[in-house]
């Protein structure tokens, strides 16, 4: 102990008399929510917006739906509709179908056909990847599609006799299902599974024949240079039954006893502060829906046809060049976790093509070709938000934004009592006998996908793969 007489008034006895400079309460849950503030949004009247679009006369090609239980796969007879094969059967002819397929199994690099072989099976891909690629022109193997799980090859093989296989190889360990032409003929001695498919291709092939490249009813038109020409007559059908999104709500009630905010209220409003952090988390939760949900959500919106895996899992220039084929009108940005973003980084540093930066509302976001890809944390890894994390794999999505595009829109309504921004609103509730106060905080909110060409995704993404780099000496 000191026997130092004190000279000074102590710092310990000042800070009684000082005030302290205090901050608003600090938040790590909080994101910028890129995709919030990037998408487009309709105000919603009546909480229903309605898309409509031309009427369809060939639908594309839909998923297949398989259970892998051990080393057995089952096929969901009803997915099967799917394959443009059997779009018109009825559920017991697809079921004796299903129950036709085999299960076989290949490990990673196995060649499951060879081109030259005659094409003979259908293949329904249950867990893995296969890779379909021919031999050039100039000798040299050209990549003809990549398949994943719920993705089939095969159906017209079924049916021509003259058809050539291409060279089917498992990128990774592979299960697949297949169907042979000699169940498949057996199947079709069936009087009523003949008749359905019989019934199912003329169908098929008299619409093809009256519809454009998206399977829509082509509008007749005639191109002319003199001459008196009778010129063709022509309309423009609607799907009769357009698809309809209802707005979601978030909502809860925030409580605050009047003590707090009358006395604690000198520096900093707390009831202001609690609404802050409140409307914060209703934001995030937003986020997480918009991506996420089953029936609006981002990843659940995008059509069969604008799915691709990658070829190696970790996410390549390659991959991403894959996805602007498919959104090559207007593109707007790529979506994906931060350590997606970071995988591709590493991928282009590997191949020596440092992706170039751009910067959005003054952050600095890496590009593919142009395109930002914007970081959330909403894209789950393994089904996980992982943030600490390295392994697992992830999807990213390429988004074109818009009405007037005909791309991703956000939806919400405008104009509710009580509103504190579009669509988000904070209505005093009253004071109970406790004296606690509430306010009801609500968010109304959706999201739409005008045409499926709007939105890819790229899926079975690796996050966890680095290279290891030789040191110079």
């Amino acid at each position: 102990m000191s026997t130092n007489p004190q000279l000074s008034l102590s710092a310990p006895a000042a800070r009684n008399l000082a005030t302290a400079t205090v901050t608003v309460p600090q938040n790590a849950a909080r994101t910028p929510r890129w995709l919030h503030k990037l998408l487009p949004w309709v105000d919603v009247d009546g909480g229903v917006y309605r898309v409509n679009r031309r009427k369809v006369l060939v639908n594309k090609a839909g998923l297949i739906v398989v259970e892998v239980d051990g080393k057995k796969a089952h096929l969901d007879p009803k997915s099967l509709r799917g394959i443009p094969l059997f779009s018109g059967l009825d559920d017991e002819s697809l079921k004796a179908i299903a129950g036709e397929f085999v299960t076989e199994h290949y490990d990673l690099d196995k060649v499951i056909a060879k081109e030259s072989d005659a094409a003979k099976k259908l293949y329904v891909v249950a867990r893995g990847k296969i890779e379909l690629s021919i031999v050039g022109p100039h000798g040299d193997k050209l990549r003809q599609g990549l398949l994943g799980e719920g993705s089939f090859y095969g159906d017209n093989a079924l049916l021509d006799d003259s058809l050539k296989t291409p060279a089917i190889k498992a990128l990774t360990e592979a299960t697949v299902l297949t169907l042979d032409r000699a169940k498949f003929d057996a199947l079709k001695r069936k009087a009523a599974i003949r008749d359905a498919i019989e019934q199912s291709i003329e169908k098929r092939q008299a619409a093809q024949a009256k519809s454009n490249e998206y399977g829509e009813s082509v509008i007749d038109l005639l191109t002319s240079q003199g001459g008196e020409p009778k010129l063709p007559t022509t309309f423009v059908d609607y799907d009769e039954d357009p698809r309809e999104y209802h707005l979601n709500t978030i909502q809860t009630v925030l409580q605050t006893h009047t003590r707090v905010t009358d006395l604690y209220s000198n520096k900093i409003d707390q009831l202001r502060e609690q609404v802050r952090l409140t409307v914060e988390a209703v934001k995030e939760w937003e986020e997480w829906e918009l991506l996420n949900n089953p029936d609006f959500g981002l990843l659940s919106e995008v059509a069969p046809s604008q799915r691709i895996p990658t070829r190696s899992g970790p996410p390549t220039p390659d991959d991403l060049d894959e996805l602007l084929a498919l959104v090559w009108k207007k593109p707007a940005f790529f979506l994906a976790h931060p350590k997606a973003i970071a995988a591709f980084g590493r991928e282009c540093t590997r191949r020596g093509v440092p992706p170039p930066t751009v910067n959005i509302f003054g952050s600095p976001f890496v590009t593919w070709r142009g395109v930002p890809l914007v970081p959330s944390d909403k894209l789950l890894i393994n089904g996980k938000s992982n943030v600490g994390g390295t392994l697992g794999s992830t999807s990213i999505l390429l988004l074109r934004v818009g009405e007037g595009e005909q791309g991703v829109v956000g939806l919400q309504k405008a104009g509710v009592t009580g509103e504190v921004e579009p669509g988000l609103s904070v209505r005093y509730m009253g004071t109970n006998e406790n004296s606690i106060a509430s306010h009801l905080v609500t968010r109304y909110f959706s999201a739409a996908v005008l045409t499926d060409d709007s939105i890819a995704r790229l899926d079975n993404v690796l996050v966890g793969h680095y290279h290891d780099y030789v040191s110079p000496r």
